[in-house]
């Protein structure tokens, strides 16, 4: 495990601290109350904002608990999904949720020491920060990888840029000069929280996912961050962290309903 941090220090990186960094929408609900947190953001009905983390529910009010939160998802169209962590109860949380129809699927919370970044020696690969004069770029490229409306990502993008907390950093990659891939990374108290990297389909092959690990790390120990961490899908960016050195802290199942 990386040096002063425990498993479940780092299990906190990825499922509680990032929500000292969110950057809300007008619209955007934050519903908590002790053992719950659930987002919801209507604007984002197609990618993003919109999910579900409880600590654990009883026997008695898991079902209806369940099936309350489904309906509310459904009546208002989103795309939303349901992080189940381990030690979440009841214990087949996750096979509820699957008997309703949510579609499962398995994301590894994952950790490395940014110290360990490499500095990218290819010259068809550039990485640059986002600003105002390439947000759009940036949108375009994160919305047409994740299939979703560019148009209700923009103000989300914008409204990062401007937040003056300064905690959500945008950086797009280039191939051969063309918007290629995406990623962004939290800046939190303690780490560097890895999200929302993409690679446009034509690009793929060549290194663009690793240089924008590589550059969000280099950028968070600029910072002074020691940690990155990352929720990794298990079948596709979880193996190319591994190979970059990350560790498995565990696994997390992910139930979302398309």
């Amino acid at each position: 495990m990386i040096a002063g941090f425990t498993a479940e220090e780092i299990l906190h990186e990825v499922l509680v601290a990032p929500r000292a960094a969110l950057v809300p929408l007008p619209d955007t609900q934050v519903i908590e109350r002790p053992g719950w947190w659930q987002l919801v953001t209507p604007s984002l009905a197609r990618g993003g904002m919109n999910e579900v983390q409880c600590a654990g529910l009883t026997d008695a009010e898991a079902d209806a608990t369940i099936d309350q939160t489904l309906a509310f998802y459904r009546g208002l169209d989103i795309h939303f999904r349901w992080m189940v962590a381990p030690g979440t109860k009841p214990s087949d949380l996750a096979e509820r949720l699957e008997w309703r129809g949510l579609q499962r699927s398995e994301s590894l919370v994952m950790a490395c020491a940014t110290s360990s970044a490499v500095a990218e020696n290819t010259p068809a690969i550039t990485v640059e920060a986002v600003t105002l004069a390439n947000v759009d770029e940036y949108t375009r490229v994160m919305a047409e990888g994740w299939e979703v409306d560019a148009a209700a990502l923009d103000p989300l993008h914008r409204k990062m840029l401007a937040d003056p907390a300064g905690r959500n950093l945008l950086f797009l990659a280039r191939h051969d000069g063309v918007p290629a891939a995406v990623g962004s990374y939290m800046a939190l108290d303690r780490s560097a929280y890895l999200i929302g990297a993409v690679a446009l389909a034509p690009h793929r092959g060549h290194g663009l996912y690793r240089a924008l690990v590589n550059a969000r790390m280099r950028h968070a120990a600029g910072r002074g961050l020691r940690l990155a961490t990352s929720l990794a899908i298990a079948t596709t960016s979880a193996p190319i962290l591994t190979r970059l050195g990350f560790e498995t802290v565990c696994s997390i199942a992910t139930l979302s309903n398309g």
